[in-house]
């Protein structure tokens, strides 16, 4: 680490100047961020592999102050707040379901499909056993009518079942 005290030209206090590496070891920083601390006007740079370090490490201080106090207005400080701010929505979107379903305004989609399911089952088993009802009463009919008709009412819930998993309600 070079640092070199210089008098300033103007002025009564001394001009402290630091090589890069050097600030880069004091400050804890790797050269790329000391490129975007001067980019924001944090870090001063006097010339070839020369920063001013007084006035450096001050605004390098101020800098970290404000970022640590949440008014430094800077990129990881808004995604700070955006994340925190998410996070409380999720927070209360998850308490309100709680609480849905705590009143009874809620069910939960598998007990919703296992009833669904439950019933369709016993819709099918009803439109199945036509065929043998339709036997027993309407003994005038042939087997064949019978047979035709109970292909009918296979076909009609094939059909249904087709269309349940077309639109996700297998």
């Amino acid at each position: 680490m070079r640092i070199v005290q210089e008098l300033p030209l103007e002025g009564d206090a001394p001009a402290h100047r630091i090589d890069g590496a050097g600030l880069c070891a004091l400050l804890g920083v790797t050269p790329a961020v000391l490129t975007e601390l001067k980019r924001k006007g944090i870090a001063v740079h006097c010339g070839r592999d020369a920063w001013d370090l007084t006035a450096t490490v001050s605004g390098y201080c101020a800098h970290l102050r404000g970022t640590a106090s949440g008014r430094g207005g800077e990129e990881h400080v808004t995604t700070l707040t955006a994340q925190r701010a998410r996070l409380a929505k999720e927070q209360a979107d998850a308490q309100a379901l709680k609480n849905a379903k705590a009143r009874g305004e809620l069910i939960e989609a598998d007990a919703v499909t296992r009833e669904w399911a439950d019933v369709l089952r016993g819709v099918r088993s009803r439109v199945l056993a036509v065929s043998s009802k339709i036997r027993q009463r309407l003994g005038h009919l042939t087997s064949e009518d019978v047979a035709e008709l109970d292909a009918l009412l296979r076909e009609a819930l094939t059909e249904a079942a087709q269309e349940g998993a077309e639109h996700g309600t297998d």
